[in-house]
């Protein structure tokens, strides 16, 4: 690919910013497209994310943004409309430019999840879940999980405001499925989600132990650096099957591709 005054650019807001895996795999589909754009990672501290989007939104070549952690909350309050899962989610990890140039937000991490899922033969319809982590990531698993039919939502997170928010929000977007815990019910669960940002770093503790689910439950994580996290790697030792976090960013591809229009309409 050859950056010159007539690329089109995107980026990805994080902090942090080395583990994103988003260049990769969107850099090659714009090659695969034949499109003249570029994604670049952008590292934008919690505190600066307002004034930077504010800045972002004046460059006239710039079409879009992804958002990973921990702005995926915050940036929906800076997008001009937001998609009914971000409204049902309260998190976004895309924002377009529109025709008028207002921005819209979108978030393709639950379906993007739920399509890895099934890509790998894990069909989460009828199967009791367990979702630690009710942050921007999880909030967007638990709308998707609910959509896909599971039976069954146990939502954990250690803020306790914040897992029931989010199961405030999951009853009202389909009723009678999601349930907060103090802990992680992990006894009859059939799929455990790590939806926490524990694993990142070598050092950080376990978001839930393994071992406490039923035999055969899949474990899941949605960290992409270090593919292989301290949980995919302990509840492997155990026996059970795990699922890794890059096969959530793969189901968002097709997502993304239509969201920024890639196949259809030059971006202006």
């Amino acid at each position: 690919m050859t950056v010159d005054g007539s690329t089109r650019v995107f980026g990805v807001l994080g902090d942090p910013i080395a583990q994103v895996q988003a260049p990769r795999l969107l850099n090659t589909l714009f090659a695969e497209l034949g499109r003249n754009a570029v994604l670049v990672p952008m590292h934008v501290r919690p505190d600066r994310l307002a004034e930077t989007v504010a800045g972002l939104r004046r460059i006239v070549n710039l079409d879009g943004l992804l958002v990973t952690v921990p702005h995926k909350v915050a940036v929906c309050g800076l997008a001009d409309r937001v998609s009914p899962t971000v409204a049902a989610a309260g998190s976004a990890n895309a924002l377009r430019r529109e025709p008028d140039g207002s921005w819209l937000a979108e978030n393709f991490d639950g379906t993007g999840f739920v399509a890895g899922l099934r890509h790998a033969g894990h069909e989460p319809a009828g199967r009791t879940v367990t979702l630690v982590g009710a942050g921007g990531a999880g909030a967007a698993i638990g709308v998707a999980l609910l959509d896909a039919g599971v039976g069954r939502l146990a939502v954990h997170d250690v803020d306790a405001d914040r897992r029931e928010d989010l199961v405030d929000r999951l009853e009202r977007h389909r009723p009678g499925i999601a349930v907060a815990t103090a802990e992680p019910a992990l006894g009859d669960a059939d799929i455990a989600v790590n939806a926490t940002p524990l694993g990142l770093r070598e050092d950080d503790p376990l978001p839930f132990a393994p071992e406490s689910l039923r035999p055969g439950g899949l474990v899941a994580d949605i960290i992409m650096k270090p593919a292989d996290t301290a949980l995919l790697r302990a509840a492997a030792a155990r026996g059970y099957p795990i699922h890794y976090g890059r096969h959530m960013l793969e189901g968002q591809l097709d997502g993304y591709r239509a969201f920024f229009r890639l196949d259809t309409v030059t971006v202006h």
